[in-house]
């Protein structure tokens, strides 16, 4: 097992800063991001902006992410969190049966935890955000609420868990200082998952 391995959770439509600014990060914190999709693939990702006098996102095509592994084969016990990127992706990605697993997996055992924009609707779907507080973009709060969970602010930190609203830079580099949690091995994880 590789004690400094984080997940990270993609598939084709993953939005390109929502997936590459933690990816980053997480390696100038010292971690090794692995890249999980639902095979060993390529995969394109798309980026989402909301233009001038534009109430929806749009959406073209942004840089592309290989996959280190595929979700069916991530044994979790090497690994020291996860992240959910943000995008199209885990509206169709959710239903994979292994990423469910895994999902559960990280819950159950309280490691950390991010997601960024539609990186909810993973444990929405996995049955994990039940009387959780979470963020993310209003085209997903149903998605959060009719599974159990509730909407907070921009960014939410709460134990081993953090969630945002994409695009919103200014804010980023606060959570490279947060540490709500006892002193631990997962601390330095968690706080470079918090970029």
């Amino acid at each position: 097992m590789n004690g400094n391995q984080v997940l990270i959770i993609v598939g084709d439509a993953s939005e390109t800063m929502d997936t590459l600014y933690p990816y980053y990060r997480l390696i100038e914190a010292g971690f090794r991001p692995v890249v999980a999709g639902p095979e060993v693939h390529r995969y394109q990702m798309v980026m989402h902006e909301v233009q001038p006098g534009w109430t929806i996102t749009r959406e073209w095509e942004g840089y592309t992410i290989q996959s280190d592994i595929a979700f069916r084969d991530v044994n979790p016990d090497g690994y020291l969190g996860i992240f959910f990127s943000g995008g199209r992706a885990p509206e169709y990605i959710r239903y994979d049966a292994d990423l469910v697993r895994l999902t559960r997996y990280f819950f159950q055992k309280g490691l950390p935890i991010a997601s960024v924009c539609h990186g909810v609707e993973i444990p929405a779907y996995a049955d994990c955000v039940r009387g959780r507080k979470m963020a993310t973009v209003r085209k997903c709060r149903f998605d959060l609420e009719v599974c159990g969970g509730h909407i907070s602010g921009p960014g939410m930190c709460g134990g081993w868990e953090f969630s945002q609203r994409p695009h919103l830079p200014r804010s980023w580099p606060l959570y490279g200082s947060l540490d709500p949690t006892p002193a631990g091995g997962k601390r330095e994880a968690q706080r470079a998952m918090w970029w």
